[in-house]
């Protein structure tokens, strides 16, 4: 048996160990994935001073890239949360868009609001809209309450700096304000998809819920009108443009950095020295994630007090700790598979086969999704596996790639995805049947319309 092969093997058992670990014992994934890391290095044959390097290595380097942007992210988005910027969003949205539209309102309210703010949250804090509208307007609790989680998870799945594809762009290695464009770019055709699932299914899986012996869905008759609820709110909530600028803001400086260093590294428009290295400053994601949160204390948090402000972003903080621990894990197994070689070797073969190469983190992250249910563990640990893998392959673009791992982890969100719960419970639907219609069926379209997308993308560009 060659030592390629043994390396081949050991790293099936890694990730087969890690698998493992991660669904039947209590070790977390953070530490599941530094286990398999160091199994995967000494069984490609490296030395163990050299697999702790390596492990050390790529977790530091992978924080290095996006550690900052992470903890600055999670602190906007709290403050963003506690403050009713999202609520204010989605009231002036849904009154915009107008009667019969609710549902497309809410899709894009959720697209938008899940930027910043983690999807568990959002959709918490915007479900007693969901409520409220559709007693007053007579459209489905479902379609309406389908439509917002669709718009939640997607630009959560893709768009940094929601910590997956954030996780997924540092381990690749590529640009976030390219991550951030091509992931809104990939959300739009599968949001579409699911609000018309929404729209369509929505009233179908009521009336089955109806006829079921649980009876039917139960609005809570505590709440008012939605005009009323708006107006009362609306009291205690921020302006629209108040709420919306430490979304917009981080966002258009990230793309004008975008912007103006393709311009001056084209050549195509003379531009002076000191506005390229200006932009390049502001538009950085550190930079400008950091002008975000400062706009949302200064502008959200004013009529706080110094200790609850801080209190908050604190609290923000905390959320965000497990997430750079498995960030940076999952950099670390991207490191051994580069630094043993194994990556390359892997690479070489898989570049023969009649496969898309770009296919290759999108079905690592499809496995990993449907085996262990974390939408962020699948999108890190396809991300890391495959990029040393195709860092070896000529012609690949690496921000479809990236965006490959975030897209496969949408695929069948079920028992073991948090946030199945949180939108089966929040609308009241309780048999397995019907929940897997409201929320497995519809991650499942979103993962099929992208897939679909991806391979358009990757031929095209």
């Amino acid at each position: 048996m060659t030592d390629t092969t043994v390396a081949v093997i050991g790293l099936i058992a890694a990730v087969a160990l890690l698998i493992f670990l991660v669904l039947r014992t209590k070790v977390h994934a953070v530490l599941a994935l530094v286990i398999a890391a160091s199994v995967a290095g000494l069984a490609a044959g490296m030395a163990p001073n050299e697999t702790i390097s390596a492990l050390t290595t790529g977790f530091g380097s992978t924080l290095a890239t996006i550690g900052l942007v992470i903890g600055f992210g999670v602190m906007m988005g709290r403050v963003l949360e506690v403050s009713g910027a999202a609520e204010k969003f989605a009231i002036t949205l849904v009154r915009f868009v107008g009667k019969k539209r609710e549902e497309w309102a809410l899709s894009v309210a959720g697209f938008i609001i899940s930027i910043p703010i983690f999807v568990d949250s959002a959709f918490v804090v915007l479900a007693p809209l969901v409520r409220s509208l559709a007693r007053t307007s007579g459209r489905s609790v479902l379609t309406l309450g389908m439509s917002l989680a669709g718009g939640l998870i997607l630009t959560h799945h893709l768009v940094p700096p929601t910590p997956g594809p954030l996780g997924a762009a540092g381990i690749f290695g590529v640009g976030v304000g390219e991550m951030m464009l091509w992931g809104l770019i990939f959300a739009v055709p599968a949001v579409i998809a699911i609000t018309i699932y929404a729209r369509v299914m929505g009233p179908r899986i009521e009336a089955r819920i109806a006829a079921s012996p649980g009876g039917p869905l139960q609005a809570d008759e505590a709440l008012a009108e939605f005009e009323e609820l708006a107006r009362e709110r609306e009291v205690k909530l921020p302006s629209l443009g108040m709420s919306l600028a430490p979304i917009l803001a981080p966002i258009l400086l990230i793309f004008a950095n975008t912007f103006v260093s393709a311009l001056a590294d084209s050549g195509a428009l003379a531009l002076p020295e000191a506005l390229v290295q200006t932009v390049a400053f502001i538009g950085n994601p550190v930079i400008a994630l950091l002008v975000g949160v400062l706009i949302a204390i200064y502008g959200l948090a004013r009529h706080e007090s110094r200790e609850e402000t801080i209190a908050n972003l604190e609290k923000g903080v905390e959320s965000a700790g497990i997430i750079l621990l498995v960030t940076g894990a999952g950099g670390a197994l991207g490191a051994v598979l580069r630094e043993s070689g194994l990556g390359q070797t892997i690479g070489e073969w898989v570049a023969g086969l009649p496969l898309p190469t770009i296919l290759i983190p999108f079905v690592i992250a499809s496995v990993v999704r449907l085996i262990q249910g974390s939408g962020t563990v699948a999108i890190i640990t396809a991300a890391s596996i495959s990029a040393p893998i195709l860092a070896g392959i000529p012609d690949v673009n690496l921000v479809l790639a990236a965006q490959a791992a975030c897209m496969g982890a949408l695929l069948f969100s079920y028992f073991n995805d948090s946030f199945f719960w949180v939108v089966n419970r929040l609308l009241g639907v309780k048999d397995a049947k019907h929940q897997m219609l409201v929320w497995s069926i519809p991650t499942t379209i979103a993962w099929g319309v992208s897939l679909v997308v991806l391979v358009i993308a990757d031929l095209v560009v």
